[in-house]
Parts: structure tokens; sequence; C-alpha cells
């Protein structure tokens, strides 16, 4: 798997696209999310918009903005009421006046094409990735391993594969 890289760059031709969805991601995210999903949604929109046909030329804005938080409140357990923030599914989507079936599928298809899935340390909100040990695991001749126990190498070529969020030995010994 390539290492990811999170931009917002985008076609001129979907700069409007673009531009229009954020809007309504970044006002919802000021007002009942934080930075973190206003960056996210903001990454997700441009994914979108780069895609060679791109879904966001066709459908209302709100919806793909509602889709898109949707999409990554699944993976990040926003709809978890242990968590915080917390929004139910059928309130987002209230809020972006749409209904939840359509939210879900939506969102689906946000998550299928930009191969979005839970545990998944390209999606996490920022503030999760240290604590959420998924993004860590990695399968080491045959065993799964907690990458931050390894050496770093070891980190480096899983770093660089894309597998792990960063080389967490070299946090630590910034840390120190």
């Amino acid at each position: 798997m390539p290492k990811r890289q999170h931009s917002t760059k985008v076609p001129a031709n979907m700069q409007q696209h673009y531009q229009v969805i954020t809007e309504f991601t970044d006002s919802f995210c000021r007002e009942r999310l934080n930075d973190e999903y206003q960056q996210l949604a903001r990454y997700t929109v441009a994914a979108l918009c780069r895609k060679k046909s791109s879904p966001l030329t066709t459908g209302r804005p709100n919806t793909w903005a509602c889709a898109i938080l949707y999409a990554l409140g699944t993976v990040n357990f926003l709809f978890d009421k242990s968590n915080e923030p917390f929004i139910s599914a059928a309130d987002l989507a209230e809020a972006f006046e749409i209904s939840k079936s359509n939210a879900g599928n939506k969102a689906k298809q946000v998550r299928e094409l930009l191969n979005m899935q839970r545990f998944d340390h390209h999606w996490l909100l920022p503030s999760q990735i240290d604590d959420f040990s998924f993004s860590w695991m990695i399968t080491l001749n045959g065993f799964i391993i907690d990458a931050r126990t390894l050496p770093r190498e070891i980190q480096k070529i899983a770093y660089e594969k894309g597998i792990i969020p960063y080389i967490h030995a070299d946090k630590v010994q910034n840390n120190a």
C-alpha cells in the first residue's frame, strides 16, 4: 500500500465544487464538530475532486457535504455516544436536510471511492492516532505486532509504505 498524502489541491474545473462543498462542511464543523474534522473533510472533498470522473459534479452539494462528514464520522466513531465530539447519524443528516438513508448511501459511496475503512490511520482524526492501537498493528513474519515496539529501521520501512502514520521512534526520541 503506497503512502498517502493528504492534499487540498484540486483541478481547476473542480474548484467551484470544492468551494461550495467545503463551505457546507466548514460551517458544520465549526458549529458542531472541530478543526480536525474540518481539515479531514477538506482533504476528502479534494480527493473526490481529483477523481477522474468526480461524483461531486452530480447531486446536491449539501448531500455530498453530509456524506463526506458521515463517511469520516463512521471511521472516527462520531456516532458513538462515548466519543467527543458526538452526533447521531440522524441528526447529522437532518442538519443537511437530507434523509438518513440517503446520507448513509452516499457516505458508503465516498468510503468505497477513497478506500476509506475503519482503523485506517489515513482517515483518523490526528488526535486519535497515538491512542488507536489498530493504526500501529503490522504483520511481521506471520505475527501481528505493534510497530511502535520495533526498531526504527523497520518503522521507517513501514512508514514509507504507508502502513503506519509516522515513525514513532522519532517522536519518542524527540520527547526524551
